[in-house]
């Protein structure tokens, strides 16, 4: 219902477009030309006048229409009007994240393995994990 509205409304802009820019103004507009009109200018003011209203009034109708139609799609927006929950969701606890793997670097072509990317790649290792603590010494 709301698409076919829109339609409707998208023709009567267009044609609202074309007979605003069909009349003729002080600087002449589109409708200007000189004497051969099948119409008088006259009689042509007044069916232009008269499209311009009825195309006016239909803008806004329509207009109206979808505002309310846009409205009642909404629903409703008040923490008021939204039902209570019991009680409060427990926050998710995240998962612990997985050690990530020690990036790949591809062999130096021929050099016997002393290619840059080789001496790199020990600052790429992870480090180690650090030591257990020691057992606290007994008193005496």
């Amino acid at each position: 219902m709301q698409s076919v509205i829109l339609v409707i409304h998208l023709m009567i802009v267009l044609a609202l477009i074309v007979v605003v820019l069909l009349q003729r103004s002080e600087g002449g507009g589109l409708g200007m030309g000189g004497g051969g009109n099948f119409m008088s200018s006259r009689g042509t003011a007044n069916v232009l006048t008269r499209a311009t209203a009825i195309l006016a009034a239909a803008f806004f109708f329509t207009s109206i229409v979808l505002a309310l139609l846009a409205t009642q799609a909404r629903g409703p927006r008040s923490l008021l009007d939204r039902p209570a929950t019991s009680a409060p969701a427990a926050p998710a606890v995240p998962a612990a994240p997985a050690s990530p793997a020690a990036p790949s670097v591809p062999q130096s072509g021929g050099q016997g393995g002393t290619g840059m990317l080789e001496g790199l790649r020990g600052l790429s290792q992870p480090p180690a994990a650090p030591a257990a603590p020691a057992a606290p010494a007994p008193r005496p």
